[in-house]
């Protein structure tokens, strides 16, 4: 199988999971944190639906200067505009994937801030580390989620909330 189908099965794939779980967050609750190092709901499940947004980021630049382009959280504060906000990012990813071609995917692109390199990778190896966080922060939200005992969904298979998925 060719590399773009596997990106575009995987990104829908993952999208059902994230979907459920950003569907759970309560509108009243996106400034609560379970510690105080920790980030508030909200930005967290801000940054999910945002993630798929850096495949168009990856296919359509060379790199991320955070000292050049300072990251703007959205304000989104509450799941209707949350949901609406994730959706816009993944139709943008999977059309931006769908219109690429596998040579943009093995350029190079990298992230930095300033003088300092985070990263430099494959295009191929950004994306699915966009996708690998997204996975992270899922997992992240639904520790928030189960402190506030919200039953959680399944996302490979059964939860203790959904023994019979």
């Amino acid at each position: 199988m060719e590399i773009i189908p596997m990106l575009l099965e995987e990104i829908e794939q993952e999208a059902q999971t994230t979907r459920k779980m950003l569907a759970l967050v309560p509108d009243d609750k996106y400034s609560w944190k379970p510690h105080e190092k920790s980030m508030a709901m909200g930005n967290l499940a801000t940054h999910i639906a945002e993630l798929p947004g850096w495949v168009s980021i990856t296919l359509h630049t060379s790199e991320l200067d955070f000292a050049a382009q300072p990251y703007k959280p959205s304000g989104i504060n509450n799941t209707k505009d949350l949901l609406a906000d994730f959706e816009k990012t993944l139709a943008t990813a999977k059309a931006d994937l769908s219109k690429t071609d596998e040579t943009e995917l093995k350029k190079t692109w990298i992230m930095r801030n300033g003088e300092t390199i985070y990263t430099t990778r494959s295009k191929v190896d950004v994306i699915r580390m966009a996708y690998s966080q997204t996975v992270h922060h899922r997992a992240q939200l639904g520790v928030y989620l189960r402190l506030l005992n919200i039953p959680l969904p399944g996302s490979y298979g059964p939860t203790a909330d959904n023994q019979h998925m």
